[in-house]
């Protein structure tokens, strides 16, 4: 049986040249990762434009997930050796506009100078509240704010240089979670064709919202690609649902997960988002340190390889790797490891798997109703393919969350719509002509599945649709069809 999870890979100096892209493609590569954090817009225009040269050639779609920085919190410009923190020692922290680092062998007090890209720290932290730097490598704990400067003493100590990541946890500063910087990126990501976003730090619903409402506004005339919230904050797990809610699409961000509340958490909350994602029929990416090993290693460790394993039993849609590409030295073993991974796990779906326990919700609305029909027809009967008629995807994903035995075939004439369908477990997309009836739609489908996949004389494929054809509404339309019969 053919992988049905997706595989997503971040792109960077390791992956970014096209004799490498086209080997992470040929292996198993199914969405790319855009990480806006990194690179200017010419960089990330030279790699839309290879990715898309790539996949034509090689006849495979691959979705582009554009991944906004959102307020990306840093420690401002340190010596290049970076500089030694003492755990007891006072630290001083400024505005980056208003101070730089100062040395204490230099200064009368020993209280060292540290300049940090926060917004509203001093008017967010109190005393006993933690400051994270560098992942949670390290930590501070306030002791007091005076005007603009925050005083704090060392906790857990090392090595920080320059432009690390702050994390605070349990503190709400007050920002907006969709930047300037993120509209400027949003809007070139658009006028070149993304095809997913993501968006990071999402606290509340009104945050995927905005951006649902900027893309309206950008791009009015294209069918918008789907916005997926990444989960890192705490804020974010207190209304979940919410959350789920409004968003196409969910991430599992582990990193700032973890930071945020505890590593011991984030196994919980991993399998808590899926399930509210699953019943809510909305798709689901586990992210972060999959393989990280493998930035180094040719070979993952244990632990890693039951990581990935269980992300798919849990029942996750896809998988993402971010350094392991992006900067690893094994970019194609990587990619090579996690597909294996993943076809063991769902091999043994049927005995472990998260569905065995779990329906989809019914109460949706009907669409949900008929494509779960759909599925049950595909157990009974001697079912090919599942072939879904689909302009703004939703139909592929609905069939794709029930999780039927037979793969999932998704025809549209939208190119937006093509592009995107391989987020989508079990989905491989189509592009075919606009049918206006019922045997157009037959057609065109059956002859792009005959010259493509393998199927013989009486074998049956599920037709899925809306009808009157081509009108952008829900499924109400279910087919069986069998191969040879006129």
């Amino acid at each position: 049986m053919d992988r049905r999870a997706k595989i997503i890979a971040t792109l960077g100096p390791s992956s970014d040249d096209e004799f490498t892209l086209r080997k992470l493609i040929e292996e198993g590569l199914d969405i790319v990762r855009l990480n806006f954090s990194h690179g200017t817009h010419d960089d990330h225009l030279k790699n839309i434009e290879l990715i898309r040269k790539l996949s034509d050639e090689l006849h495979k779609p691959i979705t582009i997930l554009q991944d906004l920085q959102g307020p990306k919190l840093r420690v401002g410009k340190l010596p290049p050796e970076g500089i030694l923190l003492i755990h007891g020692q006072k630290i001083a922290l400024t505005p980056i506009d208003q101070g730089e680092y100062q040395d204490p062998d230099h200064l009368v007090t020993d209280t060292i100078t540290l300049p940090l890209d926060v917004p509203n720290l001093a008017r967010s932290v109190k005393p006993k509240n933690r400051i994270l730097l560098d992942d949670g490598n390290l930590e501070l704990e306030v002791i007091e704010v005076v005007k603009d400067t925050v005083f704090a003493t060392v906790i857990l100590g090392g090595i920080l240089t320059s432009n690390k990541g702050v994390n605070l946890p349990g503190t709400d500063l007050k920002i907006p979670g969709f930047t300037e910087k993120d509209k400027e990126d949003l809007a070139f990501g658009l006028a070149n064709g993304i095809d997913a976003v993501a968006i990071s730090f999402v606290s509340c619903p009104e945050d995927v919202i905005l951006v649902k409402n900027t893309i309206k506004e950008m791009a009015p005339n294209r069918i918008p690609p789907p916005v997926i919230a990444k989960l890192e904050r705490p804020q974010a797990i207190d209304r979940l649902e919410d959350i789920i809610s409004v968003a196409d699409g969910v991430m599992v961000a582990r990193g700032d997960l973890a930071v945020e509340t505890s590593p011991a958490c984030v196994p919980i909350f991993q399998k808590k988002i899926i399930d509210s994602a699953y019943k809510k029929a909305k798709f689901v990416i586990t992210a972060t340190q999959m393989l990280d090993s493998m930035i180094n290693s040719p070979r993952p460790t244990r632990a890693e390889a039951s990581d990935v394993a269980n992300a798919i039993l849990d029942g996750s849609d896809a998988v993402m790797l971010s350094g392991e590409t992006a900067i690893g030295k094994y970019p194609l073993e990587v990619i090579s490891m996690m597909v294996s991974i993943i076809k063991e796990a769902e091999a043994n779906y049927h005995l472990w798997g998260y569905l065995k326990k779990h329906s989809l919700d019914q109460t949706q609305d009907d669409a949900v109703a008929l494509t779960r029909a759909a599925g049950e027809l595909a157990f009974d009967r001697d079912v090919a393919y599942i072939a879904v008629l689909t302009q703004s995807g939703r139909t592929a994903l609905l069939m794709s969350k029930v999780r039927p035995k037979v793969p999932i075939l998704a025809f549209t004439p939208e190119i937006e719509t093509f592009r995107m369908l391989s987020l989508f477990w079990g989905v491989k997309p189509y592009q075919v002509p606009y049918a206006t009836t019922i045997e157009d739609m037959v057609s065109f489908v059956e002859e792009a599945i005959i010259a493509t996949n393998p199927i013989k004389n009486g074998q049956q494929i599920i037709f899925v649709s809306g009808l009157p054809i081509g009108d952008m509404r829900p499924p109400n339309f279910l087919l069986l069809r069998t191969i040879g019969k006129k």
